[in-house]
């Protein structure tokens, strides 16, 4: 039996030994989404094709929303000199452009939101290849896209940034 026990206690001091040699080997890295979407030429141009895209609804509906407050003022200083019922029908009117204004409004925003995801989506597609990428040449075993608190010394960010971008001008 002690025969037996001796090399399993020296298999365990061994194993006890090589613990810290791999816990130092680990490698953990972090990725910064909010940055990649601010800084990036791929998120750039998202953001510009989207501008460029929803820029002339937008026009159109600010144009359409200073013409309702226009008018609302111009009813608002004749109000007192037309009579109840012209004032009733004017008023009436407003809400009804109001209200047309309201349901284009909230159509724009769900449009914009949705092209936004849409454009978003591939941008994150792009960085998250980009960060298998980078994992896979420095060997990190882990990468985390969202943190409380990040050391800088684990941060990639900029990494991964400098390759995107290095292959949108390729």
């Amino acid at each position: 039996m002690k025969n037996f026990l001796r090399p399993a206690y020296l298999l365990l001091g061994l194993s006890l030994l090589a613990a810290p040699v791999l816990a130092q080997e680990f490698r953990l890295g972090f990725v910064s989404l909010d940055r990649i979407i601010k800084e990036t030429v791929p998120a750039k141009n998202a953001q510009a094709k989207l501008e460029q895209e929803f820029s002339k609804r937008e026009k159109e509906l600010q144009a359409q929303g200073a013409g309702i407050k226009n008018q609302a003022e111009q009813l608002e200083r004749e109000a007192p000199t037309l009579s109840e019922s012209q004032r009733a029908t004017r008023q009436k009117q407003l809400v009804e452009l109001d209200r047309d204004f309201q349901r284009k409004r909230r159509e724009f925003q769900e449009d914009l939101n949705a092209r936004r995801n849409e454009e978003l989506q591939q941008v994150f597609e792009r960085a998250n290849r980009v960060v298998k990428q980078v994992a896979d040449a420095e060997k990190y075993d882990l990468i985390l896209q969202e943190a409380v608190y990040v050391n800088p010394r684990h941060d990639i960010t900029d990494k991964v940034i400098k390759a995107l971008n290095a292959t949108v001008t390729k």
